[in-house]
């Protein structure tokens, strides 16, 4: 899916304050909250702002790694596409991981 990305990025690109309302971007260290800005795009962001997440962290392997990690998403279908886009397992996805214990631990 995401052949060629090298050649869409724009190298001023940033990505929109509107995906980080809740957020005080003067104070924000993109490094640390690097989950967090990704959880963003993948949820609400445009195509131009996974080519700039490609940009800043470092390419596609680095933010489906990124991806993995993320702890929580709202809604299943956000697992879900960040399955399809980044051909991961659910199982390799720390908030399945996550939910599955939270179900099995309400189940017992």
């Amino acid at each position: 899916m995401w052949t060629n990305w090298q050649e869409k990025i724009d190298p001023n690109s940033t990505i929109p304050s509107h995906l980080l309302w809740d957020v005080d971007l003067k104070q924000f260290d993109w490094e640390k909250g690097k989950t967090f800005v990704v959880g963003r795009v993948i949820e609400r962001g445009r195509m131009e702002d996974f080519y700039t997440l490609f940009r800043m962290y470092g390419g596609v392997e680095a933010v489906r790694e990124i991806a993995k990690g993320i702890r929580h998403f709202r809604w299943k279908r956000d697992i879900d596409f960040t399955c399809m886009i980044f051909d991961i397992e659910k199982e390799d996805m720390e908030c399945y991981k996550r939910k599955r214990l939270r179900e099995a631990l309400l189940n017992s």
